[in-house]
């Protein structure tokens, strides 16, 4: 079983960083690619960053692209995304999840592990 947790989340003035944090726990974490999402109230899920299984690969959404950096460290079987330049419409609820085959998507339909999510407000 795949467990996911974030962590990081907060409340930051626009133009400020943060950096959220995602453990995870079973076997495998490695052989598989990590996505990012995000959900605003009253808003469907979005893709906002994923990486390759060895990290050397680096997917954005246009939005965040130039902001938003994704890394992940498999020894500690965690996954970051590096927020800076922030904006008060980055304020959402963020998830991080593992696709069901080990390549990575934009798409959450095919993600079969999800986290809880951790906040993210942005005030202007």
């Amino acid at each position: 079983q795949v467990q996911l947790v974030e962590s990081g989340g907060g409340l930051v003035q626009a133009g400020g960083s943060l950096r959220l944090s995602c453990a995870a726990s079973g076997r495998s974490f490695s052989s598989y690619a990590m996505g990012w999402f995000r959900q605003a109230p009253g808003k469907p899920r979005e893709f906002v960053a994923a990486v390759s299984w060895s990290g050397g690969v680096t997917y954005y959404a246009d939005s965040v692209k130039g902001r938003f950096t994704c890394s992940r460290d498999n020894a500690k079987n965690t996954v970051y995304l590096q927020m800076n330049s922030l904006k008060p419409e980055d304020t959402a609820v963020y998830y991080c999840a593992r696709p069901r085959i080990g390549a990575p998507s934009y798409v959450p339909d095919e993600y079969d592990y999800w986290g809880q999510g951790t906040q993210v407000t942005v005030s202007s």
